[in-house]
């Protein structure tokens, strides 16, 4: 199945210097770029403490707003970790949590 990308005809000196540097067509130039562009590894910035708390408190408040208020408490705390940790089946994938606290 062929894939297509659409990118300017145009191609600037910089474009032609980096072809002939890597001795590429520009279409096999593009497919290299994507894939550096896919290999590259990028961690996740922690937020600031002060941002972190707002975020909370702004997620309690929303949370508190859609939990059914005749739930029993221990329901009601349920749904709140589920809703602000996730589904379990997700937590490997969580970039936001360190590995040793995911396990």
């Amino acid at each position: 199945m062929p894939n297509a990308v659409t990118v300017s005809s145009e191609t600037t000196p910089a474009d032609r210097t980096y072809f002939c540097h890597h001795e590429a067509t520009r279409s096999e130039a593009i497919r290299r770029l994507v894939e550096l562009g896919l290999t590259v590894n990028v961690t996740a910035k922690q937020p600031s403490p002060s941002r972190a708390a707002r975020a909370k408190e702004l997620a309690k408040n929303t949370i508190e707003k859609i939990i059914d208020p005749s739930a029993p408490p221990e329901e009601r705390a349920q749904r709140r970790r589920r809703l602000t940790k996730g589904p379990s089946e997700f937590l490997e994938a969580r970039v936001d949590l360190s590995k040793a606290r995911g396990k």
